[in-house]
This record gives C-alpha cells, sequence and structure tokens, in this order.
C-alpha cells in the first residue's frame, strides 16, 4: 500500500516500509515508551525486522490510519503518554510525507518496570 503522488517534477512513491519507519522512530521517542510490540504478543518487544508486521495502516476517506501495540514504562501517567505518541505519529508523517493522518490507534498492551 504505497503512497504515489505526482508533482511537478515526476513521480513520488512512498512505501509502506518507509511510513513503517517512521512511525516507529516517532513512538520511540517518546517519554515513557519501552517499545512496540505484537498484539495478543507475551509483552515482548518487537524487533525492527518486524515493525512492518506489527503497525497496520489502513487508507480511509478521510486519511491514512494507523495502530499498533506498545509498552510503557511502569509508573508513567498512561493517557499523557498515550496522547503524547498521537500527537507526534501524526506531526511527523504529516510533516515529513504530507499526507493526513485521520487516526493513531494505540493499544498498551503491558507495563515493564525499567531501571
Amino acid at each position: 500500500m504505497p503512497i504515489n503522488k505526482q508533482t511537478d517534477f515526476g513521480k513520488i512513491n512512498i512505501t509502506k516500509n518507509a511510513l513503517v519507519s517512521l512511525v516507529a522512530d516517532a513512538t520511540l521517542s517518546c517519554y515513557g515508551v519501552v517499545g512496540i510490540c505484537e498484539k495478543d504478543g507475551k509483552g515482548e518487544v518487537a524487533s525492527k525486522k518486524d515493525y512492518k508486521k506489527v503497525i497496520r495502516i489502513s487508507e480511509e476517506k478521510t486519511g491514512y490510519e494507523f495502530s499498533f501495540n506498545i509498552i510503557l514504562a511502569l509508573g508513567v501517567k498512561v493517557t499523557e503518554i498515550l496522547r503524547s505518541v498521537q500527537k507526534e505519529v501524526k506531526y511527523v508523517v504529516e510533516r515529513s510525507f504530507d499526507v493526513r493522518v485521520s487516526k493513531v490507534n494505540i493499544y498498551v498492551q503491558d507495563l515493564k518496570r525499567v531501571e
């Protein structure tokens, strides 16, 4: 599901891998996020090569929708961290690829103690 754009200078093709990498980097840069994980996983952080499987992207009428599961650090205010991740993902994707993001669905799979 690549994003295809036509400009005055030619075509631009943005692959799913590029979108997934950007979403993962934006998510992991947020305070309190331990990692991205599989849905119904055992609370283990997914490796970078598995991000394409665990970050789901769909194209809606109003924009792109991203859904993924994360692991948070124990002792953080969950709602604030999730709001921060949503804002960061939306901002980075819209600014980098000039596409509209309609939803960022985040599911907390586990909480882990970070030392």
